[in-house]
């Protein structure tokens, strides 16, 4: 079984800083592209970031200069540092990332979602 955590959430001021990680686990042959993706109250998921196997990132206008995303990939692990939050940014933050996960003598492609992690910005 394949599985992604995250860890990181929590509650900052406006301005702050936090650092959100995500880490996959299981039967993984390969990991290829990894997302966030968040959702606040009332609102539709939206991609924030993703990036390749190969470090090629891209960010939401919204977080651009604001939030990077890296990966560390002997970790199975990414990351998403978000600096000069703003309130805007509340929201859970999702993980997503396109596996191949080994069964057996089977390669399986899988989507994988991890639970979500809160991240709430107030005074």
């Amino acid at each position: 079984q394949v599985q992604l955590v995250e860890s990181g959430g929590g509650l900052v001021q406006p301005g702050g800083s936090l650092r959100l990680s995500c880490a996959a686990s299981g039967t993984i042959f390969s990991i290829n592209d990894m997302r966030w993706y968040r959702q606040a109250p009332g609102k539709e998921r939206e991609l924030v970031a993703r990036i390749t196997s190969g470090d090629f990132t891209a960010h939401a206008d919204s977080v651009k200069g604001r939030f990077t995303m890296s990966r560390h990939n002997a970790k199975n692990t990414v990351y998403l540092q978000m600096n000069s939050l703003e309130p805007e940014d509340t929201a859970v933050y999702y993980c997503n990332a396109d596996i191949v996960a080994q069964d057996g003598v089977y390669r399986r492609y899988l989507e994988v979602w991890g639970q979500g992690t809160l991240v709430t910005v107030s005074s």
